[in-house]
């Protein structure tokens, strides 16, 4: 595996579907999903160019941090976030992606408030309605971003969603025109100020950029299949 060629061919693929849909490739960001990499191999996607990492589980999260392994880039959480958990994120990472409940929300606020800092979230929306998916449904989603606003000690900055699994080009497009829906219907009722649209991941970024995405998280087209859980230390 190149990391540094690797990593470059995401970039072209990134900017040439920005073109194609007439966007500005400086307009999206690319986040390397870093769940079950070691710390050298982290290291090593920040030396190839990446700027931002995005963890999974907070237990792999707090080990990284701890052997300063993120140096260079932003921290991201990006994945299912309990609330007996969220003091070990809140306050130690630049993004949480993963916000989906009053609950969640309310818990992140209050920990950013001990720590006397704001932080800044993204909403999750189970745009397909997956049982197995986490998420806001979408007709909760207004009333979830107008609490989220009303907070001192977190800022909403935009969404996220995880739509289905597919391997067929082109089925989750709706899913991500939905998504971009939602979040013009927010700055236009709500905010004026929320930019972020993460979606799209190693299998269908280039859809989710032609509907939108300024955010995509990707890991196995950088760094190849993932590695055993226990690997990641």
């Amino acid at each position: 595996m190149d990391l540094f060629q690797n990593v470059r061919a995401m970039q072209e693929k990134i900017a040439a579907a920005a073109r194609a849909a007439g966007r500005n490739p400086g307009e999206i960001s690319l986040c390397a999903a870093t769940k079950t990499q070691t710390d050298d191999a982290i290291r090593a996607a920040i030396a190839a160019g990446i700027r931002i990492c995005g963890e999974n589980r907070v237990q792999e999260l707090t080990a990284h941090l701890e052997s300063n392994a993120y140096v260079g880039a932003q921290v991201h959480f990006i994945g299912h976030l309990q609330t007996n958990k969220v003091k070990q994120v809140a306050g130690r990472v630049d993004l949480i992606h993963s916000v989906d409940s009053q609950k969640l929300l309310l818990a992140i606020d209050s920990q950013a408030d001990k720590l006397d800092v704001v932080q800044d979230i993204l909403l999750q929306v189970n745009v397909a309605r997956e049982e197995s998916k986490g998420g806001c449904l979408p007709e909760q989603l207004p009333a979830l971003a107008e609490l989220a606003l009303e907070q001192p000690h977190v800022r909403l900055r935009g969404l996220m969603a995880i739509p289905p699994v597919s391997s067929v080009s082109g089925s989750n497009r709706k899913y991500f025109s939905e998504m971009r829906h939602f979040l013009v219907d927010i700055i236009g009722k709500m905010a004026d100020n929320i930019d972020c649209l993460s979606m799209g991941m190693s299998a269908d970024f280039e859809d989710a950029i032609l509907e939108g995405a300024t955010l995509v998280r990707v890991g196995t087209a950088l760094f190849g299949p993932r590695p055993p859980l226990d690997a990641a230390r």
